[in-house]
């Protein structure tokens, strides 16, 4: 498939996830956590590789929960889409004797584009946004290509991983349902801090809403923003306040994104996309695959710095992890005998 391209409609039968207990898996370390459960990173033994297992907080007893999310991760195989490689079940490191299930993925060595925002506190270079932006694009449209088509109801930056090479990969399918079943706004969406509801399109708040694919596209439009800004939507705002204005048709600040892209031809067409796809018309916004269409139009005229981006990133971040473990080294208690041979090996 040319990775530009649009991925065709895809809904093919997959063989039965693999069994993986606990002894399959050693080095757990927890690498994310949070209303669903936790996420750890393992070395799988005899696959000789790092897997990403995730690990659901609340469950009804029948496992429900996680073999509902199995089930929307393996509706198709995409490029963009996180898949599932098998189902874990035995003790994790907090589990006790109790036994858990969970679901075994490939581990995103680079986290997701949250973290990446977080540790690079700014905006990558525009080669890097313009793929993001289109990989994105075209992981929803797989989904949205299924049949029935399968809506995400969760896009936003923790959503969004990244492999060594900073390609995406969608992932949080908790919410996932097909088109045509209703959702309301849940207590969870609430706790959530404001980084769901933030995401969130008005039509969303009506008690009598039916999600479409619509749904999808206005947070892509909320993701494109923070992708091009680096920045959170209404971090400071309670989702309360959130829930209210947004259907009056408040949206993302573009008054600094405009000032840089006066003289970047295709940021403005990022900033026209992004403004169709919140509008707060679900009929007005644009499909998913149009999307991958501007998209990859944007991509492509900056297609040739896109080596050269991910490089200064991948730098960044190296530089970022070595100041965090050179803090860490010097906040460790040293008894002089130990400097002493430290010393001792520093000579040469």
């Amino acid at each position: 498939m040319d990775p530009e391209g649009v991925p065709p409609p895809v809904n093919m039968a997959l063989p039965d996830p693999v069994l993986i207990e606990d002894s399959d898996l050693i080095g757990w370390d927890l690498i994310g956590s949070g209303g669903f459960g936790e996420i750890y990173k393992a070395r799988h033994q005899g696959w000789c590789l790092d897997v990403a297992i995730k690990l659901l907080l609340n469950d009804d007893g029948s496992s429900s929960s996680l073999l509902r999310e199995v089930k929307m991760m393996r509706q198709g195989s995409s490029e963009y889409v996180m898949q599932v490689h098998g189902i874990f079940r035995g003790r994790s490191p907090k589990s006790g004797p109790l036994a858990q299930l969970g679901l075994v993925m490939k581990y995103m060595e680079k986290g997701s584009l949250y973290s990446l925002q977080k540790t690079l506190d700014g905006v990558p270079p525009l080669p890097l946004v313009f793929r993001l932006a289109h990989q994105v694009a075209l992981g929803i449209n797989f989904l949205h290509s299924l049949s029935p088509p399968l809506l995400h109801r969760d896009l936003k930056p923790s959503k969004v991983l990244l492999d060594s090479d900073l390609n995406v990969k969608l992932t949080g399918f908790g919410l996932s349902k097909p088109s045509q079943t209703q959702t309301l706004v849940s207590e969870t969406d609430l706790e959530d801090g404001g980084g769901t509801i933030s995401y969130m399109p008005p039509e969303a708040f009506d008690i009598n809403y039916k999600p479409s694919r619509a749904f999808d596209i206005y947070s892509y439009g909320i993701l494109l923003w923070s992708i091009a800004t680096g920045e959170q939507p209404y971090p400071y705002a309670p989702p309360s306040v959130v829930m209210l204005l947004i259907p009056k048709g408040q949206r993302p600040s573009l008054d600094e994104l405009s000032i840089r892209a006066a003289d970047q031809e295709e940021l403005r067409g990022l900033m026209e996309l992004m403004i169709r796809c919140w509008g707060g018309n679900p009929t007005q916004r644009p499909s998913s695959l149009d999307c991958t269409k501007i998209t990859k139009k944007l991509y492509r005229r900056q297609k040739r710095g896109i080596i050269d981006a991910v490089q200064e990133v991948l730098k960044k971040l190296e530089q970022k992890e070595q100041e965090k473990l050179m803090e860490n080294f010097r906040e460790l208690p040293f008894s002089e005998d130990s400097v002493f041979y430290m010393n001792i090996d520093l000579v040469p």
